[in-house]
């Protein structure tokens, strides 16, 4: 199958990771130049890959995002596997680190957590295999193109976490129930894997009863939680600040 890769970071970084296989890249006539959209044409040129001047209705037409005038089709975003995600890790020479999403629905926030995953140098990151946002252009978009650096499982969630304990995998959920432990209770420097519910409902009961701890975020304002992506993110980059943000 293929798709429509739009924006132009998200084109950028699918050329760049050098992942899928393309077809064509599509340009608006008219639209502004920019040093993005130069390296777009370079890395296009590099790809052998034909490269059209369309007018702008015709991108218009088939993206519904906001495509910035330039459109990659390619083929549909690669999955990995957890043993490629499980080799990543062990070849990193840092302790394991993963993120498991349960059941997000929202290509935003999915985009945004992917976004803050890859910055912070996540192994790899495990959805489930129904009922959950999977990567789409708008994810790819939203992710800003930093889905095509990481590597992104379809995986029952029960059989994962039960893999990454075999593996010596600390499970921690992000939780604001009474049984989660405050920040300074764990201890975030071991191998971890890091699971974020849906939106609305949090992680599914089985999902949360099979992670080893709780996290709860501190508050101090009125509200009583967090956005998922938001939540999702410091908590990844609280992970990465108790490893002394290594690279």
């Amino acid at each position: 199958m293929k798709e429509w890769v739009y924006g132009r970071n998200a084109v950028y970084e699918t050329l760049r990771a050098g992942r899928r296989r393309l077809f064509s890249l599509k340009i608006a006539e008219g639209v502004q130049p920019s040093p993005r959209l130069q390296e777009i044409q370079r890395l296009a040129r590099a790809a052998k890959l034909q490269v059209q001047q369309v007018r702008r209705g015709e991108l218009d037409g088939y993206i519904e995002g906001h495509h910035q005038g330039v459109a990659l089709q390619a083929e549909e975003y690669p999955y990995a596997h957890m043993g490629q995600l499980l080799e990543r890790a062990k070849t990193s020479g840092q302790p394991a680190f993963f993120l498991i999403l349960d059941t997000l629905q929202d290509p935003q926030n999915f985009g945004s957590l992917l976004r803050t995953a890859e910055a912070v140098g996540v192994h790899g990151v495990i959805i489930p295999q129904r009922r959950t946002a999977t990567v789409t252009p708008a994810v790819v978009n939203a992710s800003s193109g930093a889905c095509e650096h990481l590597l992104i499982a379809q995986h029952n969630l029960a059989q994962a976490i039960e893999e990454l304990k075999r593996e010596q995998v600390w499970v921690i959920g992000l939780d604001g129930g009474p049984q989660a432990q405050s920040l300074g209770r764990l201890k975030l420097d071991m191998p971890i894997a890091l699971v974020v519910g849906s939106e609305g409902e949090g992680m599914r009961r089985l999902v949360r009863e099979s992670c080893d701890a709780l996290l709860r975020l501190p508050m101090s304002g009125q509200v009583e939680s967090l956005n998922a992506a938001v939540a999702g993110s410091v908590a990844l980059y609280m992970v990465w600040q108790a490893r002394g943000f290594a690279a």
